[in-house]
């Protein structure tokens, strides 16, 4: 075994071998924007709760149905269930949840029923950004959203925002962080840099995870340090 194939290894032993506590929680991947990094942040999170030893469903809600023809493509199986009308969402996502440690969903672009109907079933909303003013701007409508959603439910979903496909030293990523602490919901530390290796992975039929080599290791890196926190959220 190669000396880079070993450290590869290692990392991904220390990513997952760490977290193993038992919750039950259905996480979505929201924003009205699409290619703001719901699929492929939804996709790696199944990969990696289902690597730490949970029992993981994928949800996808997208019409493109991007992260179901990803885990589709993975080596290792992943079960997964395709639920775009609004009712669908509303009957089933109750009873897969019993089924799971874990239901992940990947949200549809634009704020629609099916948009709603998630929120009102979820235990926490994720709203990835990317650090653009579009991407801001448009941030702000997810947001009203979920705060419909949160004076229905008493306060539910939990909802927090990260910052994704952002580009090392720049001040647009640095104005985005300034800007999102501003929203009104929490901004998550985590950021996750725009990386050829991530970009490939679901051509490859991979995650950066299962990737070898220093930008697929960084990236695997900057998911775990995201996925910590979002997981701590819903403990």
């Amino acid at each position: 075994m190669s000396k880079q194939s070993l450290q590869h290894l290692t990392i991904a032993s220390t990513i997952f071998s760490s977290f193993t506590e038992n919750h039950v929680a259905a996480i979505a991947f929201v924003n009205q924007k699409g290619g703001c990094s719901k699929s492929t942040s939804s996709t790696h999170l199944c990969y990696w709760l289902n690597k730490a030893g949970h029992k993981v469903l994928l949800v996808d809600a997208d019409v493109q149905k991007s992260s179901s023809r990803w885990l589709a493509s993975l080596e290792t199986a992943f079960p997964y269930e395709v639920l775009s009308a609004p009712n669908e969402l509303l009957d089933q996502l109750p009873k897969l949840a019993e089924q799971y440690d874990y239901v992940i969903i990947d949200g549809p672009a634009g704020l629609t029923e099916a948009t709603r109907a998630i929120l009102l079933r979820v235990d926490l909303a994720i709203v990835p950004c990317q650090p653009t003013g579009l991407d801001l701007d448009s941030a702000g409508e997810t947001i009203y959203l979920i705060r419909q959603a949160q004076s229905v439910r008493m306060g539910l979903p939990k909802a927090a925002m990260f910052i994704a496909r952002a580009v090392k030293g720049t001040k647009l990523k640095d104005e985005a962080v300034r800007l999102l602490g501003k929203s009104g919901l929490p901004t998550l530390k985590a950021v996750v840099h725009q990386s050829q290796t991530i970009a490939d992975a679901f051509g490859q039929g991979v995650t950066v995870f299962s990737s070898k080599g220093r930008a697929s290791t960084a990236a695997a890196r900057e998911y775990d340090k995201l996925f910590r926190e979002i997981v701590e959220m819903v403990s």
